[in-house]
């Protein structure tokens, strides 16, 4: 039995997320589809993570065990010409029996995309959240450093009805190593980098930031928000079209 790492980059707009879903597309199940066609196999590739209805990827990592002689490299030909255009597998290894996309990853890196001009290209409306107000982006930079460190993320994370137990014994702690506003552009972009994320919460992030931009809070008032450890006390969820995964740190 091999243990095979795929690297995938995909548009999730047209998908109900990663995870399989009985009655709607998904990546994993789409996934699942062609590598059963090219093998013969039953399978069910692990990702690192569950990204949401609508977000993207640049380099979600997934994994998977077969009896398959293929060469790896002839997985990721034979895969692409199987695949909606949507998904690609850019890379395609044999890993260690113990290596497992999820349960192997140190830290992820997510990007969050707003595009502030008037009038949003067509070609670019699916990848960015088109948000052409006034926004105070030097106190949304200085919120952003609030979030660094060790905090218990529970007013930033929404309700996951099929969290795992692994994962509930975690709780709502986690690290951040990095949260920085810039400017490509006419985009402003966030920039995270953490231990793990909670169900929407990057999205959850940005949404309170954007708050902190129209000044409804101030940049301080992160810390208060972190310590009422209450959904309700953080702001509404951005739009998924502007996130992507970056990378996952093994």
């Amino acid at each position: 039995m091999r243990n095979i790492k795929l690297i995938l980059a995909y548009d999730g707009t047209d998908f109900c997320g990663w995870q399989v879903q009985p009655d709607a597309p998904s990546i994993q199940g789409t996934l699942a589809a062609g590598i059963g066609r090219i093998t013969g196999e039953k399978v069910l590739p692990q990702g690192s993570g569950r990204t949401d209805a609508g977000v993207h990827a640049l380099a979600q990592v997934a994994t998977f065990q077969t009896e398959s002689v293929i060469p790896a490299a002839n997985l990721v030909v034979a895969l692409n010409d199987i695949l909606p255009t949507s998904i690609r597998v850019l890379e395609a290894s044999e890993v260690e029996e113990d290596f497992h996309a999820r349960k192997s990853a140190k830290a992820k890196t997510y990007r969050y995309r707003i595009f502030r001009e008037a009038i949003c290209p067509p070609f670019l409306a699916r990848f960015v959240w088109h948000y052409p107000y006034p926004l105070d982006e030097n106190a949304m930079r200085e919120a952003a450093t609030f979030i660094e460190g060790e905090h218990d993320f529970t007013s930033f994370a929404a309700v996951d009805p099929e969290r795992g137990r692994d994962m509930e014994a975690m709780g709502n702690v986690r690290r951040v190593f990095f949260s920085q506003w810039t400017n490509e552009s006419a985009e402003l972009i966030y920039e995270v980098r953490g231990s793990g994320f909670l169900h929407h919460m990057v999205r959850n992030i940005v949404g309170t930031f954007v708050l902190v931009g129209k000044r409804t809070l101030k940049p301080e008032d992160l810390a208060r928000i972190l310590g009422q450890k209450t959904r309700a006390a953080a702001g509404a969820t951005a739009p998924a079209a502007g996130l992507f995964l970056v990378g996952v740190d093994y």
